[in-house]
């Protein structure tokens, strides 16, 4: 467009400049005054060619020098995203891909307390699944979203879930990882109504072992073998996928904390999934990476039997929670191992096809009661539970653990006494009383001493009773 304006122009001033010569020679005929006015006219019709030419110059010049920069731009941009991607490290998508690779979000495969994911297919046919970080704390959800771009983007493992990019749209963030085909370990030892629509089946038990010691290599590899220490602190069925060959992927770093080398823990606030955290935690005693190894254990234990670990009987109707009871599966593992009967806690649905080795049962269900002891100093890093699920070494046989989960369930499960106001007023000053008895009482067996401060470890009792209780 600039070009057909110059060029115009030029036109329009060497037309005029002819013009003045002809009009002159009309008037002034050959007079001394006619040449004056050829000689400036011809004058200005050079400079405008001049002009005219060297400005095409100059152009020709410019856009030479834009194709070459572009052309050296394109090879610079398409080698920093292959060096990106030979590396491993996340791309930043644009919103508008994101929202034509999920079919402007259709395909809902998965929905949790704080994220919502779908499928999606990029441009060059990758099939993905797209995280979106939905917080009602805006705060919370770019802290969650800055944990897990930090914590997984540039960790390598077969067994870790890969981040390919990430989106940062006004509001919303979004996380790209790769699509893992056959959803999580849940809906696959976890008995569900036949009316349920998901994904999964019976996971055999040579697959369930298979699964504990991926995860187990996973969880090594993020406590010993990067830079800074990965606490996934989110360890559970539903944070763990399974691909076409039922290989494990740990998936879901929301949660996660980096840990220093010479870090001995971290606090941090009380979050998680009930069922899963570490008594040290749910106390606010810091964490560290035996806090993964307690959640590792109880996942252990239901891959073994098929079922949640902390598990309610309702026994009273409607709002009558006074005969409400918990079930602890950990406690009926230690039961049943003293008593010799340590088949009957395996999954039903396995001892009915058979071919179950109880040695093996019993090698898988000693890991597991190690991993959980209250104890941190008791619990073994995740290398030493690699080594013992490969055979390498052999497990002994843990000591006796306290229970302690079954402690803290136990406390709201006190009979109401009586009827009357004033008894009932007595029971519940009573029920707070040993709830600070007790919470005082796990602290110390702990940390090796009395809490100091046991008014605000109460204070966080009740949230860390909707915690641990039951779905």
């Amino acid at each position: 467009m600039e070009d057909r304006k110059a060029t115009i122009i030029a036109i329009v001033a060497v037309t005029f400049f002819i013009s003045v010569i002809i009009a002159s020679r009309l008037v002034l005929d050959l007079s001394k005054s006619f040449f004056l006015i050829v000689g400036a006219s011809v004058a200005g019709i050079v400079a405008v060619i001049v002009c005219y030419l060297i400005r095409r110059h100059l152009r020709h010049r410019r856009r030479v020098m834009e194709t070459r920069l572009a052309s050296e731009g394109k090879e610079l941009r398409i080698e920093y995203s292959f060096l990106r991607k030979i590396a491993g490290l996340p791309t930043k998508f644009r919103y508008r891909e994101l929202e034509e690779a999920t079919d402007n979000w259709k395909s809902l495969i998965g929905k949790g307390a704080s994220a919502c994911v779908f499928k999606g297919i990029l441009k060059d046919g990758t099939a993905v699944a797209v995280k979106r970080i939905e917080h009602e704390d805006q705060g919370r959800g770019d802290k969650e979203f800055r944990s897990e771009i930090a914590a997984i983007a540039s960790v390598q493992h077969v067994n870790l879930v890969r981040l390919l990019g990430y989106c940062s749209h006004t509001n919303l963030r979004f996380l790209v990882y790769e699509f893992i085909p056959n959803g999580s370990l849940a809906g696959w030892i976890f008995s569900r109504p036949s009316t349920a629509r998901s994904s999964g089946g019976c996971l055999s038990w040579k697959l369930r072992s298979a699964v504990a010691l991926d995860v187990a290599r996973a969880l090594a590899y993020l406590h010993n073998d990067c830079r800074s220490r990965v606490l996934h602190l989110d360890v559970k069925p539903e944070n763990i996928l399974l691909d076409e060959n039922h290989r494990a992927i740990v998936s879901d770093f929301g949660l996660s904390k980096l840990m220093s080398r010479d870090q001995s823990r971290v606090l941090t606030t009380l979050r998680g999934t009930k069922g899963y955290l570490a008594p040290e935690w749910l106390l606010e005693l810091g964490v560290t990476e035996k806090s993964d190894v307690f959640s590792y254990g109880m996942v252990l234990l239901e891959l073994i039997g098929g079922r949640r670990n902390v598990t309610v009987i309702d026994t009273g109707t409607g709002a009558d929670r006074s005969k409400r009871k918990f079930q602890y599966f950990p406690k009926i593992v230690t039961e049943k191992m003293k008593a010799g009967r340590i088949m009957e806690v395996v999954d039903q649905r396995l001892l009915d096809h058979g071919g179950i080795n109880e040695k093996e049962v019993r090698r898988l269900v000693h890991v597991a009661l190690w991993c959980i002891q209250e104890k941190v100093r008791r619990r073994p890093s995740m290398v030493e539970v690699v080594k013992w699920l490969e055979g390498r070494v052999a497990v002994e046989e843990p000591p006796e653990t306290q229970m302690i989960v079954v402690d803290l369930l136990s406390i709201d499960d006190d009979d109401d006494a009586g009827n009357g106001d004033d008894v009932e007023a007595q029971g519940q000053d009573g029920n707070k009383r040993r709830k600070t008895r007790v919470v005082a009482r796990v602290a110390s067996q702990l940390s090796g001493c009395m809490s100091n401060n046991t008014l605000s470890s109460s204070k966080s009792f009740s949230y860390s009773m909707s915690i641990i209780s039951p779905r």
